[in-house]
Formats: C-alpha cells, sequence, structure tokens
C-alpha cells in the first residue's frame, strides 16, 4: 500500500512542478551596450518589445528586462555576465553586440579583434546554455546608413555579423539578422544615400524608426522560442 502512495504522491508533485513550469512567467533578458540601455527607456526597442508582447495579450507569459550598458563591447559582457544575467535567472538572452567591438577599434583605438571576438562570444552562449538558458542572437546592425556599401566601417560590420550568422547555423542558434535588416531597409528607404536619420540618430543609436523596427524583429522571434 505504502508504495502506492508513496508512486501516487510523486506523480501529483510532478504535475505540480509541471503546471507551475507552464504557468510561470518566461524572463526574457536583452544584454547588450547603450542601444539596449536606452532601449528600456520610453520609445526604446526593449520597452516596444514589452508593449507588443502586452498587446498580444501575454502579460502573464512574458517579463521583458534589459541589461545594456554603454560602451560595452564583447568581452565585458562575458565578465559582468554573472552579476547581470546569471542572477537574474532569465530563461531567454537575447544577445546583442558588436557595434563597438568595431567602432571602437577606429573611435578609440581600443574594440575587439576579430578573432578573440568569437572567443568571447562563444565563452558567453556556452555559459547561458550551460545554465539551461535558451540563447537568441543578433547581428550588429549599423555604423552608417548609407546603401551603396560605403560606410567606413561596412567591412568589419559585414565580418563580424559574418561570423554570427555562421556561429548561429553552427549551434542551431535562433539569430535576429539586424544588420541584413538595416542593409535592406536603407535600400528602400534611403534614396538620398545619408549616413544617417533614417533607422539611426547619429550612424549607431536607434531613432523612432529604428527602434519600431528591431523591437519587431526581436519579438517575432522570441516568442517563437519554447523555453
Amino acid at each position: 500500500m505504502y508504495p502506492k502512495l508513496i508512486l501516487i504522491g510523486l506523480f501529483v508533485g510532478s504535475m505540480i512542478l509541471m503546471s507551475w513550469r507552464h504557468d510561470r512567467k518566461k524572463k526574457v533578458l536583452f544584454f547588450g551596450d547603450s542601444i539596449t540601455e536606452q532601449g528600456v527607456k520610453p520609445g526604446g526597442y526593449v520597452t516596444r518589445v514589452d508593449s507588443l508582447m502586452r498587446s498580444e495579450g501575454l502579460v502573464d507569459k512574458y517579463e521583458i528586462i534589459g541589461a545594456g550598458i554603454s560602451g560595452n563591447k564583447v568581452y565585458d559582457l562575458y565578465l559582468r555576465m554573472e552579476n547581470d544575467v546569471l542572477a537574474q535567472s532569465p530563461d531567454i538572452v537575447v544577445i546583442f553586440i558588436g557595434v563597438n567591438d568595431v567602432w571602437h577599434k577606429r573611435s578609440l583605438g581600443t574594440g575587439t579583434d576579430f578573432d578573440k571576438f568569437g572567443k568571447f562570444y562563444e565563452a558567453i552562449v556556452h555559459k547561458l546554455r550551460a545554465a539551461n538558458i535558451k540563447v537568441i542572437v543578433c547581428t550588429p546592425a549599423a555604423i552608417g546608413e548609407r546603401n551603396d556599401n560605403s560606410n567606413e566601417l561596412d567591412g568589419d560590420m559585414n565580418l563580424y555579423s559574418n561570423w554570427i550568422r555562421g556561429y548561429a547555423a553552427k549551434e542551431g542558434l535562433d539569430v535576429v539578422d539586424l544588420r541584413k535588416l538595416f542593409i535592406d531597409y536603407n535600400l528602400h528607404n534611403n534614396p538620398s544615400n545619408k549616413e544617417s536619420g533614417i533607422l539611426t540618430r547619429d550612424k549607431v543609436h536607434l531613432n523612432d524608426k529604428g527602434n519600431e523596427l528591431v523591437a519587431e524583429a526581436m519579438w517575432n522571434i522570441v516568442k517563437g522560442v519554447k523555453a
């Protein structure tokens, strides 16, 4: 009799746990640099993702948070991952990094060499996955919006973006290809070939339309992830 009662108790306990896991909110954390830091402000892309989630009646299913710090590069994310990400116990992490790794090589003489970028990026993803966190990666969007490949850092932006695409394919990661999204948008909506003012305020940081476009692209991927 007692073994049967124990089995029944274990079954009921497992059903309660499964129900709790199903009903609790998925915590989605956006991990990045100043674009993400600004993204949590009114009108920012993280705030807009939250609004899209609410507009679809999913407020009981998701919690949206941001963890962006201005000036961050990939190794900064690695160094602060324990406190700023793992301590938050997210279910899904969206990694949006790369602009400063390219931009700061030219503007500040720092940045991140291509080979080191990949190693740090891999280390971040491996650590997140080891904690059973679903990972979404993003290509860096823009350092200049000219649509004829004449922005000064287009070559490196494409190089780093291609690495992220390849790594995502190899590891089976969902990818938000913001680089392609921005290039395609500017091809169709930047007839004067301006270097900013279409999706960015200053060639890098998002304007209102840029935040809208990024939020929609992010949310379309996030809501399809099973965590």
